[in-house]
């Protein structure tokens, strides 16, 4: 782009992007290396990212910025540019308009090869537009969602072609030798199957993969978003392949299919590296394979974009800060307590302290934590674990599950010698940890003496951006008023300046999920709810006397906790999920 170096310093300095000092700075550089530009120093230097000085080059020149996250694009008028040549040249077809005109949008519009490219090819007049990364990057998933038909194609035209090893009978598979098994799992048609199934899973965000061997045939289902929904149906002779490639790739034993086996392998896609936790199961018409997806990182998330906020936000982070005691998150399975334990040891790696964990399994990697796996079958379970790492100098521990009493009572005593200890606990309400303690056997004045936060939390499906906006009935109010406080909410909402100090609930927007051609249920993504309990000095004389989970709750309301429930309809008054969407997942 030629553009003259004066007229990007003044925008740059009015559109308040860029201090005068950092200028200087870039200015002083260029001075001793004339080869050098404004804005590429600017970049280099980390002063500015390159997609805001594309937009400000883009103002100068005259030419009209778009952005497409977020926006379906019409896939025939995507596919007028070839995925490869979208890729290769971060080039988007995004419109079509009457006068035989091509709308693209790109983040170098002077890339004259591709657009004579695509003028050739469509014969239509190409217009330029600019455009950011995320922009580019959202639009070239959109060539991936046709990965369905793709894979219903593979499976029509090679599951003809699939080797069966052995007989195919349901019953005298198990006299394959493994050699054979070995041969079916590097079969080209299985490859292909077990590759695509994969990357669309990947695609669709999906969190589990389930491949359940029916009586005729094989089914498949993903969890997307919490819900289990069927993705495929396989042929029956297609199984046994996909369940030996599967083994191949977690590196478990092809020819033992009377117990369950766990294993775990990683897969490397365009946009992002999974790990793949695998666990197999004998059924009765052969073996069930269940496939965790594992984001490699969670990094960058902080609490806030996991959906703490207000005094609960508080209330955590002052937890964090301490130097002993204990965070507990609680919750039942898959309600992403991992996730928020994760994200809490971010925040709390920094190179002043030493951070060790034990876990079942290491879900995630990360960069200077020290990460142990259990493993029971040779004895080193959690308790084992933990001891050990008493000795390794700590000063934060992560127990990944607190589920009998040795191990309680270890994190317990780590936590009173100077250790911070956060883990996670199965209960139902962050109140009812504290009996579940008990019950296994830790002293009440212990806990009194270790307890910072407990933290329940469940997760919502966010709705999607098309939905539909009403406002509660007089009933719809009374009937949540009996099971939330509501006026704790609206004092909440006015207090983090989601609505107007004047509104209330007969007139705050409430929102339906609105099924369209982007979300199939009006749904897509999940945010958490919390209900955190700070461990107050009445807190602990109710819990030192052993008053029961019930009171506890009431006492930590009165000081202000929200609950689940009350914190879904606050999400719900911002817009982020539906009422019903909240009483499907908050029961009482």
């Amino acid at each position: 782009m030629h553009i003259k170096e004066s007229e990007l310093k003044e925008l740059l300095l009015d559109s308040g992007l860029i201090a005068s000092s950092d200028i200087q700075e870039a200015q002083e550089k260029i001075e001793k290396n004339s080869n050098l530009k404004l804005g590429g120093v600017l970049v280099s230097e980390g002063k500015i990212s390159e997609d805001d000085l594309r937009r400000v080059e883009g103002y100068i020149l005259g030419i009209p910025f778009i952005s497409l996250k977020g926006i379906h694009i019409n896939p025939e008028v995507l596919k007028m540019i070839p995925e490869p040549i979208a890729r290769k040249h971060n080039i988007i077809a995004y419109k079509k308009n009457d006068g035989r005109e091509l709308e693209v949008a790109m983040l170098d519009t002077e890339d004259l090869e591709a657009i004579d490219f695509i003028k050739k090819k469509t014969g239509l007049k190409v217009l330029a537009r600019l455009t950011d990364s995320v922009s580019v990057k959202d639009a070239l998933l959109q060539y991936q969602k046709s990965l369905k038909d793709e894979f219903g194609d593979i499976i029509q035209k090679e599951s003809g072609n699939i080797k069966i090893a052995g007989s195919t009978g349901a019953d005298d598979t198990d006299e394959n030798s493994e050699s054979e098994l070995k041969k079916m799992a590097e079969d080209l048609p299985v490859v292909r199957i077990v590759e695509t199934l994969l990357n669309h899973a990947v695609i669709q965000g999906a969190s589990d993969i389930h491949i359940e061997p029916l009586e005729n045939q094989v089914l498949v289902r993903y969890r997307i978003d919490g819900i289990l929904e069927d993705a495929m149906v396989l042929p029956k002779s297609a199984g046994a392949g996909i369940t030996a490639r599967i083994k191949v790739l977690a590196n478990l034993r092809l020819d033992e299919k009377r117990v369950p086996q766990d294993g775990r392998f990683k897969i490397k896609t365009d946009h992002e590296e999974v790990s793949l936790r695998v666990s197999t199961l004998p059924v009765s018409y052969g073996e069930k394979t269940v496939m965790r997806l594992l984001r490699e990182s969670v990094q960058g998330y902080t609490l806030e974009s996991l959906g703490f906020h207000g005094k609960g936000l508080e209330d955590f982070h002052r937890a964090t800060k301490q130097k002993t005691g204990m965070i507990l998150v609680t919750g039942p399975t898959g309600s992403g307590k991992s996730t928020t334990l994760y994200t809490a040891l971010d925040i709390l790696n920094t190179p002043d302290v030493n951070i060790s964990t034990v876990e079942d399994p290491v879900e995630y990697q990360m960069r200077r934590i020290n990460q142990t796996q259990v493993r029971p079958q040779i004895g080193f379970d959690f308790s084992t674990g933990l001891r050990a790492l008493l000795r390794q100098d700590p000063d934060i521990i992560m127990v990944g599950e607190i589920r009998d009493q040795e191990t309680a009572s270890l994190a317990i005593n780590a936590a009173l010698t100077g250790h911070l200890v956060l883990s996670t606990l199965h209960t139902n309400s962050s109140a009812g940890a504290i009996p579940r303690l008990v019950d296994m056997g830790v002293e009440s004045f212990l806990l009194v003496s270790t307890l910072q936060v407990i933290v329940a939390q469940r997760l919502l499906r966010l709705l999607c951006k098309k939905k539909e906006t009403y406002q509660l009935t007089p009933e719809e109010i009374a009937q949540l008023g009996e099971k939330a406080d509501l006026p704790r909410v609206l004092a909440a909402l006015k207090e983090e300046g989601v609505v107007k100090p004047e509104q209330n609930f007969e007139n705050i927007p409430f929102y339906k999920a609105t099924p369209s051609d982007e979300c199939a249920d009006g749904y897509h993504g999940r945010v958490g709810i919390y209900e955190v309990l700070n461990v107050t000095p009445s807190i602990r004389e109710l819990i030192r006397t052993g008053k029961s989970a019930e009171e506890i709750e009431l006492q930590a309301k009165k000081e202000g906790m929200m609950s689940m429930l009350e914190d879904g309809i606050f999400k719900a008054a911002q817009g982020l999920t539906s009422i019903e969407e909240i009483l499907r997942v908050v029961s009482e």
